[in-house]
């Protein structure tokens, strides 16, 4: 009988170091990198991106004083949810260089779109077409955050533009457009 608790011990101190090696492992996944200097201050601060936090960590680690540190600065804010914040900081560039602001904040905010949080995505879509009217993944999420939370005529509006600008037939149109029939026949 020992020697089968001999093995038996052996198999459980096997199955102990194996687990510690695949712990102290990197995690593997689809980590988003985001470039340059600005986007490692937006890696860094991005889990103080809250309401409770985002206030607080922005004065002890402010932004790079560029447009991308603003831009992703106001991504900060905008998840957030201090949309009229996020809103400012992408005013105070000159016009020519605000939609490349709001693309900026799209690319941050997408995952949450396709994670379905449209309470959260809504109004971030809705501020990304403020300054670049027809970005049409854009569009489409406004338009499907706005039909989810029950309001009709913004989902027609977004739905209808994102129709207008792009063209492919695939499951984004057939679906913006079935959300569009449902909403004519109601």
């Amino acid at each position: 009988m020992r020697p089968l608790y001999v093995i038996g011990i052996f198999y459980v101190a096997c199955c102990a170091l194996l687990l510690l090696e695949r712990s102290l492992l990197p995690v593997r996944g689809h980590a988003i990198q985001y470039p340059g200097e600005a986007g490692a201050w937006f890696q860094a601060m991005k889990q103080y991106c809250n309401p409770v936090e985002v206030e607080t960590r922005h004065r002890w680690m402010p932004p790079p004083a560029s447009m991308q540190g603003a831009a992703y600065s106001a991504a900060c804010y905008a998840l957030a949810g201090k949309i009229d914040k996020a809103r400012q900081l992408i005013e105070e560039w000159p016009a020519s260089e605000r939609w490349k602001a709001a693309g900026i904040v799209f690319n941050v905010a997408h995952p949450v779109a396709d994670a379905g949080d449209d309470e959260s995505a809504g109004p971030i879509m809705e501020l990304v077409i403020e300054f670049w009217p027809n970005h049409y993944q854009a569009l489409y999420h406004a338009g499907m955050s706005r039909y989810s939370l029950g309001y009709p005529d913004l989902a027609k509006s977004y739905l209808q533009q994102f129709l207008g600008y792009y063209e492919f037939d695939d499951g984004w149109r057939r679906n913006a457009s079935a959300v569009l029939k449902r909403l004519e026949s109601d």
